[in-house]
């Protein structure tokens, strides 16, 4: 084992450790280490500190159903929109369970707790399925929860899921488009574009397309505009239907062929912190969530 898997696993272990003794301690170490301040938890004004505020103090049991990419399309076929699913392939509680044989030639693989923890295979005929298999086993064991102190997470009991494969344009990567609701009403767009293994482009757009806001910090260093996508009215009417019940979230989806397809819903971008993220980003989505009262088991 090299030096930095040495250094990995000391830290796993010490966050671990941490998130067991309080998950407000880890949300301080990782808000030490990432932005240098400490977290103002008392008085919570940005995006991220309110988000951070949001993790720890108001854990209603349906974030952790709607951040479960599993349990998450119940939640969605509920309020009437489970035509915007992507085709179910498959849920197996472990790799070995999957048989790759009974697998389309193009598929998609999920593990159900996390982000990230995707296999998009393109070509069944080239694909490592030993090496799929090991991969999905590590996502599989790493505790989410105790990394990044996201409590909801804790009670996801992992799974992984094969959906099928989307494809809007032949040979190119699917657009992302990622909408910020806050009580309840989609506020902007961050479209993810020319996605790869090192990253994406991100973009964000007010909630009509109708002007390019300057709330990524690599955007500003850009030069580009994205089109609005086709089903953007579906998506936006979308967002704001799932949204309805909690303070905040962001509801992702894809634009296929002219219609909607729903992604996930995600409660902490960036585990809360986002260093990407402008201060006009910061204050102005601050201002946009009103804390609710405490919620806790």
């Amino acid at each position: 084992m090299g030096s930095s898997e040495l250094a990995d696993r000391a830290e796993r272990t010490f966050r671990k450790a941490l998130f067991r003794v309080s998950p407000l301690w880890l949300v301080q170490y990782r808000h030490i280490k990432e932005t240098g301040k400490w977290w103002p938890s008392r008085n919570p004004r940005t995006l991220d500190d309110k988000l951070l505020w949001l993790l720890l103090n108001w854990q209603h049991p349906l974030k952790s159903q709607c951040a479960d990419k599993y349990s998450v399309r119940s939640y969605v076929q509920e309020n009437g929109l489970g035509h915007l699913l992507a085709d179910l392939l498959g849920v197996y509680p472990e790799s070995r369970d999957i048989d790759f044989g009974d697998l389309p030639d193009r598929f998609v693989l999920k593990c159900t707790h996390g982000c990230g923890f995707n296999i998009i295979c393109r070509d069944k005929s080239t694909l490592d399925i030993e090496a799929a298999r090991r991969k999905l086993d590590t996502w599989m064991r790493l505790d989410v929860a105790s990394l990044y102190g996201e409590v909801h997470y804790a009670s996801i009991r992992p799974k992984i899921i094969g959906e099928a494969f989307l494809e809007d344009q032949p040979g190119k990567p699917l657009n992302d488009y990622k909408v910020y609701c806050f009580h309840g009403r989609a506020h902007c767009i961050m479209a993810c574009t020319d996605r790869t293994e090192r990253g994406a482009n991100y973009d964000f757009y007010d909630r009509d397309w109708k002007n390019k806001l300057a709330y990524s910090k690599t955007s500003l260093k850009a030069d580009r505009n994205i089109p609005k996508p086709p089903a953007h009215d579906e998506i936006i009417a979308a967002a704001e239907k799932l949204s309805r019940p909690f303070p905040f979230v962001r509801a992702d989806f894809y634009s296929v062929k002219g219609r909607a397809v729903f992604g996930e819903m995600t409660f902490t971008p960036h585990a809360c912190i986002d260093t990407n993220m402008t201060d006009l980003a910061q204050n102005t989505m601050g201002d946009l969530l009103k804390l609710p009262e405490k919620l806790l088991p």
